[in-house]
């Protein structure tokens, strides 16, 4: 009967764990999707001259940029902050890329999607203070 028991403990607890194990990789899995694209074209109409900082996070990617406008132009992006697990490569990229078009929706550099798009969105973060400052 000892035996039995034991067996059937050893069982239930297998099945404890991939419960808990599924769960655990469920719930990383479901913070890892890519940041969506916050952005779009610059409304240059409404950008305010100036200096301004910007932030967004998605899991496991940060930045804090700060966009300089001149002459209703972004003109300067600078990166404050970046926390990347491997995206380090679009800190160059995505700012140069950002200035060329005027948009805070351009394309993401390969192998680093998250990292690019939470730079982005940290830039429109940024502009929509611009924005806010427009007297119309």
């Amino acid at each position: 009967m000892r035996g039995q028991k034991s067996v059937r403990m050893k069982r239930v607890d297998r099945f404890l764990m991939v419960t808990v194990l599924s769960a655990v990789i469920s719930m990383v899995c479901s913070g890892c999707t890519a940041a969506p694209i916050i952005g779009a074209p610059l409304n240059r109409e409404k950008l305010v001259d100036g200096a301004y900082e910007g932030t967004y996070e998605r899991w496991p990617n940060k930045a804090l940029v700060k966009v300089t406008i001149e002459d209703k132009t972004v003109v300067n992006i600078q990166i404050l902050e970046h926390r990347a697990l491997k995206g380090e490569k679009a800190e160059l990229v995505i700012p140069r890329r950002i200035i060329e078009d005027q948009s805070t929706a351009v394309d993401a550099v390969s192998g680093a999607t998250n990292s690019s798009r939470v730079i982005m969105n940290a830039v429109q973060r940024a502009v929509e203070k611009a924005y806010q400052k427009c007297k119309y």
